[in-house]
């Protein structure tokens, strides 16, 4: 562990504002729907700064933000998935018609590149789970229509055709549709996020893409034991597919200590009738009232930047990014409270030799890469074949 220096913080700054974060998962319209129903007049991301949020205008200026992954999740549990991603898709445009002197929306490399040049923030969208799609390729494809860039394959729990790093083994990673899946994703341009999946899930993905593959917001397992990391063996083969893993800020997958209590305070919460995943402010009264009997651990800048630099080591610096998971974990590292923290991160690598180029890959370079490249990769895969309309009950009778 290092101690950032002014200096550090001032270069890291003036950094960020040739090559901004591309930051491949935030939360915010799921934040708004659970506090205020899509009222956006009531969470003004453009006024002063919301308290209750992770996320406004402001502070991603001040964290030299220039492309977000906006995700549109919805939860597995929840019934009417596709009605409530259309809606999360709906706020998602909103906010840009909003705020077009800060958002630009954004579909491709090239537009990211068009809104890092007019100052602008492009803003992109990633589907957070595969029963978002309720096991139906052309859902997919009208997710991509409407501006969906990549899919999580699965969140929390199984889908009937993927694994869940969460959940118990169903098809032992990907079944014959999942394969399907993956496969119509490469031809559509969409990139196969593998956040959240089953290390089972992430093999099977890795064998049958012909792009490169995200993972959205997740760390290191060799640092950090948790099912939602990414296995070393995994982060080996990124080289390969040509894949980005961003680490994300989440403190229970990236400090140990945050692991054990965070399976006390979900324990916590369930036991007082809330999902542990709820937000509102009676569920986080109870979070905070659990947290005075039980001192929550408190990961760091320097915390995060231990994953970063394991994962550089085995994958190599072309294959990371970031992924903060802002707006999406009640609890984020000391440092990192919310969108304008990134300086201080990039700040701390400084400090631990990572050299300029390396910090334009990671903040930048890299994702706008990936997300080209799984372009090219569309424009063959379009040429050559139609598109798929396999079904679950076809393939996996």
């Amino acid at each position: 562990m290092t101690s950032t220096t002014s200096a550090s913080l001032d270069a890291a700054r003036e950094l960020l504002r040739e090559f901004p974060v591309v930051d491949g998962h935030n939360d915010l319209p799921w934040a708004l729907r659970e506090q205020v129903h899509y009222d956006l007049d009531a969470r003004d991301i453009a006024g002063d700064r919301q308290d209750h949020l992770h996320t406004d205008i402001p502070r991603l200026r001040a964290g030299g933000v220039g492309a977000q992954f906006w995700s549109v999740y919805v939860r597995s549990d929840l019934p009417g998935a596709v009605t409530a991603t259309l809606e999360q898709i709906d706020c998602v445009r909103q906010l840009i018609d909003r705020h077009p002197d800060a958002l630009r929306a954004a579909y491709t490399a090239a537009d990211m590149e068009a809104a890092r040049a007019e100052g602008r923030i492009a803003s992109l969208m990633g589907a957070e789970g595969g029963h978002s799609i309720d096991n139906s390729l052309g859902t997919l494809r009208a997710l991509y229509a409407l501006g969906v860039r990549y899919m999580t394959l699965t969140h929390n729990d199984n889908v009937a055709w993927a694994d869940s790093a969460t959940d118990e083994p169903g098809v032992g990673g990907l079944s014959a549709f999942g394969r399907e899946v993956v496969r119509e994703m490469n031809r559509l341009g969409m990139l196969v996020d593998l956040s959240h999946v089953a290390p089972s899930t992430m093999r099977a993905a890795l064998d049958t893409t012909s792009a490169p593959v995200l993972f959205s917001h997740s760390s290191a397992r060799a640092v950090c034991d948790h099912p939602r990391n990414i296995p070393d063996d995994v982060l080996e083969r990124l080289p390969g597919n040509g894949g980005v893993a961003m680490v994300t800020f989440v403190p229970k997958f990236v400090l140990q200590a945050a692991v054990d209590w965070t399976a006390a305070a979900d324990e916590n919460m369930r036991a007082h009738g809330f999902h542990h995943l709820e937000s509102t402010a009676e569920a986080m009264a109870v979070h905070h009232a659990f947290e005075q009997t039980h001192p929550r651990p408190v990961a760091t800048a320097a915390t995060v930047a231990d994953h970063l630099d394991h994962m550089r080591e085995v994958a190599g610096v072309d294959h990371l990014g970031i992924g903060g998971d802002y707006d999406g974990t009640p609890f984020t590292p000391a440092g990192l409270d919310d969108v304008s923290g990134y300086p201080n991160l990039i700040a701390e690598l400084l400090d631990r030799g990572w050299s300029r180029a390396d910090l334009a890959k990671l903040t930048w370079q890299n994702a706008v890469r990936v997300l080209g490249a799984a372009e090219d990769v569309a424009r063959a895969e379009q040429a050559a074949r139609p598109p798929s309309h396999a079904t679950l009950e076809q393939l996996d009778r």
